[in-house]
């Protein structure tokens, strides 16, 4: 393993954009039609997004804690196996690097093209080729160094902001023009836990990536700085999503919401023409684009943590001193993020297979809260920056709804959907056993 290591160079605005780039992507701009089909009711399409974020809110408490007390480039890694031990660490670092942050790369590379080809008409096999070019792009941009690849996070994120702004001006310029919404608002339909969980799904889909961000924590010039980038960003989200929200109501109503596959463009076309919805493209690509990039600088860093524990994967876990990337890791995460874009090219269950993993995702989360409790009564001496206010009832909160979303996305994938999520376990236990075998058997793989 490479004695270098990684540096504190980084300031809390640029960790801030990382947290907000891992967020606010593809999802705000397509899940917020779901939501309003789902619970066709427009109070609790409103009341869906703000306990989702509050509900993140104490995800990023939780995560703050254990970022700025036990820093670590594994992030979540680094936790689940101090509070857990090895093999559930490992699993978790497994199922990230060989499909959620492998797939979703992919899947928002094509986002990207996909949106791109609204202005520029292209074939499948065009928009796969540049779904990989901006990978094999963002990639490079992430090698030249950790400043440079944060720096051009901070301009993608920038944009995100300024699209969801725009949502907020179009709504507002509808209603001071007198224009009713393009469809009536829904008939309340009453709550019922089943739909609701079901919402809450597809919003905690768009919420979710906050806790990624904790990969850096070893790369935040103070601990404090890592507490102020992921309970800032995540306040941000929320109070960027709810504005969002609002204007897709104000401006479409209930039942054009849920009638829009791009609820986005929908309403920048109907307040601003045609110029409106271009420049909406452009904004929702850049969004897509933030999140490949933000996977991009956390992907890495994740298998690189890992591979320090594993002397079979030693290559892996070498940083670039100069750059401040863990350079391997990078180009392991781009060159399996690129098969994927090439299955994808192929493959009409590409993104169903992206949200069967849901489940996964859901059920190493439920486990975060726990280890902050744990590791709070394992190490009650060690210094901690930053606490948890109203401990413990925040990371039960968190675990909680960590809890309430895993049992709903089970039912919402069904049992093909589940036998996926949890065989992608099971092929992590495989290569577990695999890496963990004598040296012959290691050399005959």
């Amino acid at each position: 393993m490479s004695s270098a290591a990684p540096r504190r160079i980084l300031g809390p605005f640029a960790a801030a954009s990382v947290v907000v780039g891992m967020v606010v992507g593809a999802g705000i701009f397509r899940s917020a039609s779901l939501v309003a089909a789902t619970l066709q009711n427009d109070v609790l399409v409103l009341a869906a997004w703000a306990v989702g974020g509050v509900f993140a809110l104490c995800g990023a408490l939780v995560y703050a804690e254990l970022a700025s007390t036990f820093p670590h480039p594994g992030g979540d890694y680094r936790f689940l196996r101090l509070a857990y031990g090895p093999l559930p660490a490992f699993l978790f670092a497994w199922s990230r690097f060989a499909v959620i942050f492998s797939a979703s790369a992919a899947l928002l590379a094509f986002v990207a093209a996909d949106y791109i080809a609204e202005l520029v008409p292209m074939s499948a096999g065009a928009r796969g080729g540049v779904a990989a070019l901006a990978i094999v792009t963002l990639t490079a941009l992430n090698l030249a160094g950790v400043k440079r690849s944060t720096g051009g996070q901070m301009v993608l994120v920038t944009g995100d902001v300024i699209a969801l702004l725009a949502l907020g001006i179009a709504a507002a310029s509808l209603i001071a023009s007198g224009t009713p919404p393009l469809a009536p608002t829904m008939a309340p339909q009453p709550f019922g836990a089943a739909a609701f969980g079901q919402a809450m799904v597809f919003v905690m889909l768009a919420f979710g990536g906050f806790n990624d961000a904790a990969t850096l924590s070893a790369e935040v010039r103070t601990p404090r700085d890592m507490t102020r980038a992921m309970v800032g960003g995540m306040a941000l989200v929320t109070t960027l999503y709810c504005l969002a929200n609002w204007a897709y109501l104000a401006g479409l109503g209930g039942a054009g919401l849920a009638a829009s596959n791009a609820p986005a463009a929908a309403l920048m076309a109907r307040a601003f023409g045609p110029v409106g919805q271009v420049v909406m493209v452009v904004f929702v690509t850049c969004a897509a684009l933030a999140i490949v990039n933000a996977l991009v600088i956390v992907g890495g860093r994740t298998l690189y943590a890992v591979a320090g524990d594993e002397p079979a994967l030693a290559r892996l876990a070498a940083w670039d001193e100069a750059a401040g990337v863990p350079r391997v890791a990078i180009w392991a995460q781009c060159g399996l993020s690129l098969c994927l874009v090439a299955w994808g090219s192929l493959s009409s269950g590409f993104a169903q297979m992206v949200d069967f993993l849901s489940p996964v995702f859901w059920l190493f989360l439920s486990l975060t809260g726990p280890a902050l409790i744990i590791l709070r009564r394992r190490a009650p001496g060690v210094a901690r920056p930053f606490q948890v206010p109203l401990y413990p009832l925040v990371p039960l909160l968190f675990t909680g709804g960590c809890l309430f979303v895993l049992q709903s996305s089970v039912r919402y994938v069904g049992l093909q959907g589940s036998l996926i999520s949890f065989g992608v376990l099971a092929a992590g236990l495989l290569l577990r056993v695999l890496l963990k075998a004598p040296a012959p058997l290691q050399r005959g793989m």
